[in-house]
């Protein structure tokens, strides 16, 4: 057995603030991680940390990138998920051929907006963060029971995860962790 994490968070921007207020949720952004320190986190969000305007596939960090920029503002929830060796290595080889083609996709922002509605709008080789972190865990056949228009807060709800951590992100030490 292996583990997946997933990643909620708030990170202040003015999108996680439209989002925020649009759904009344707590998180706005939903990240997948390969590794307990999230140094192989990844999801679909801001391209560039001062630039909002372009989004797409993105390898984040707490000490890099989005995360870095709005430390002061980001909290979060760490889930811990069981998978097998074989979804292990499956979620690892999607996110492997987004990453290797990651100038392919796009960020789905008329899909955030309709997914507001609960409506799905698919979008080739287009996601935000939810989609793109349902659509892995989905290739991977890993079990999610999580609604086709999805939203971050949804995966507060997925079955079968332990919650690790709650609070600032940039807080979050996998060696106070205890799972």
């Amino acid at each position: 057995m292996k583990k997946i994490y997933i990643i909620l968070t708030f990170t202040g921007t003015a999108l996680s603030r439209i989002i925020k207020l649009s759904t009344r949720d707590e998180f706005a952004h939903v990240s997948i991680a390969l590794d307990p320190e999230l140094k192989e986190m990844y999801s679909f969000g801001r391209l560039n940390p001062y630039n909002p305007f372009f989004g797409g596939f993105v390898h984040e960090g707490i000490d890099h990138g989005t995360f870095k920029r709005f430390s002061k503002t980001t909290i979060g929830n760490v889930y811990s998920l069981d998978v097998t060796d074989y979804q292990y290595k499956k979620l690892k080889k999607q996110i492997k051929f987004v990453s290797k083609f990651k100038s392919n996709y796009r960020f789905n922002i008329l899909g955030l907006i309709f997914a507001k509605f609960r409506k799905k709008l698919n979008r080739e080789d287009c996601y935000y963060c939810a989609e793109f972190v349902k659509k892995v865990m989905d290739d991977a056949s890993i079990e999610t029971n999580l609604p086709e228009c999805i939203k971050p807060e949804d995966f507060k709800y997925l079955e079968n995860t332990t919650l690790l951590y709650s609070g600032m992100l940039r807080d979050y030490n996998i060696g106070e962790v205890n799972e």
